[in-house]
């Protein structure tokens, strides 16, 4: 079953237990989705361009509930995550820090990256193999760290 017929299943499903909160992000997904459709011109989408809609949905999430935070708002807070929790189990499984670290350090010893000024090289060669299992910033900041 694809990712995109998943997500329908899931809709109808909340749509039967009367799951609001479900059922709303969930069409705001399938939204992002048709418009991506449109957008590209496609018919269907594979399951990684799925993927990449829910990482940017889910970073949007998780800037919004940074940003509730700083100005004290507790009750879009808990929005935000209930709506973040939906999301977050369509989502590959995520990579640990210590995954990661022991990632970057091996494509420094294939790139042979010395210092920060070689940090765009392992990058380049790091985020196609850690895409969508991690988060680039958490990425960045391994490497910035290794790399001293």
């Amino acid at each position: 079953m694809s990712m995109e017929s998943a997500i329908d299943s899931d809709i109808q499903s909340a749509m039967k237990s009367k799951d609001s909160n479900k059922l709303n992000t969930l069409r705001l997904l399938k939204a992002a989705i048709v418009n991506f459709k449109i957008d590209k011109k496609k018919e269907k989408l594979d399951d990684a361009d799925i993927i990449q809609l829910l990482q940017k949905q889910v970073k949007q999430h998780r800037e919004s509930i940074d940003s509730f935070e700083k100005a004290g708002r507790t009750d879009l807070i808990d929005k935000e995550k209930q709506q973040l929790a939906v999301l977050l189990p369509y989502m590959p499984a995520q990579l640990t820090a210590d995954e990661v670290r022991s990632l970057v350090r091996e494509i420094i010893l294939k790139t042979g990256a010395k210092s920060k000024a070689d940090s765009g090289s392992v990058m380049k060669e790091l985020m196609p193999k850690v895409k969508g299992k991690a988060d680039g910033k958490l990425v960045s900041q391994i490497v910035n760290e290794i790399l001293v």
